[in-house]
């Protein structure tokens, strides 16, 4: 299995920092630095269906990416940052990047942006990065549960690749995705809590969610460790492709309160 380039995460993981960095200097206030928190995530990621057909009609063939590629586990690691604009409101930034890269074995001939790929062996390249900017409003609190509510903005770059000897096809993407979000808390006692998170929307030619549970535990004042299930499924069915993939984390992190 290859994972993803670790220059490829230092350099998006470097992106969000310096965009991080940019939001408490803009902010200027010690209250602002103090309600802020650093999420990072390392999750292990299998697909359950990844299905493509590019182009969507009878010049593309439509195909199981995950069955090439296999299902996994696949390196899935994402960081957040976290801090309150308000005592009310957040802002919530996000890079979550995926890439699965797998030599496997086409089992009927492919018609694929353009190229035709026979039955064989395959290299094929499936990458959906994500980067999100939320905004939050807290809208209940009691000493049980908290919950919240917003907008997400999205931008996801996609790219699907097969290789088969000299012959190679690509389709990439940069799009953005308007998002809901909403956030739910259950604290179970002074130091453990249970959470749910998702972004998410339905409409129009495709859909996007992305929705996760948690158990955290805190340890002291600033450090909480956590594990957790999270699913991704979205995708999209247009004149120019075809492309609808469901996956599942098991995710394990760290919470670090500044």
């Amino acid at each position: 299995m290859k994972n993803m380039k670790i220059e490829l995460i230092q350099l998006k993981t470097c992106m969000v920092s310096a965009v991080a960095v940019l939001v408490l200097a803009g902010e200027a206030s010690a209250q602002t630095l103090a309600g802020s928190v650093l999420d990072i995530e390392v999750s292990a990621a299998w697909q359950d269906s990844n299905d493509v057909q590019i182009p969507n009609n009878s010049n593309g063939t439509r195909f199981a990416l995950d069955a090439v590629t296999g299902p996994g586990p696949f390196l899935a690691p994402r960081i957040q940052f976290i801090t309150k604009l308000a005592p009310l409101h957040e802002l919530r930034l996000l890079a979550a990047p995926l890439g699965i890269n797998e030599t496997g074995r086409l089992d009927k001939p492919v018609k694929f942006q353009g190229q035709n790929f026979a039955v064989g062996d395959v290299e094929a390249k499936y990458r959906f990065d994500s980067y999100r900017a939320t905004w939050r409003y807290t809208f209940h609190e009691n000493p049980d549960w908290i919950w919240k509510a917003g907008v997400t903005g999205k931008i996801r770059v996609a790219e699907i690749m097969l290789r088969q000897g000299v012959v190679t096809a690509t389709k990439s993407n940069i799009g953005f995705v308007p998002l809901l979000h909403l956030y739910g808390e259950r604290r179970l006692d002074t130091r453990s809590r249970l959470t749910f998170e998702g972004d998410g929307l339905a409409g129009g030619p495709g859909r996007a969610f992305d929705l996760s549970a948690r158990y955290v535990r805190d340890f002291d004042e600033r450090v909480s460790l956590f594990a957790g299930l999270r699913i991704l499924d979205g995708g999209v069915d247009s004149s120019s492709g075809y492309n609808f993939a469901r996956l599942h984390y098991l995710t394990f992190g760290l919470l670090y309160r500044m």
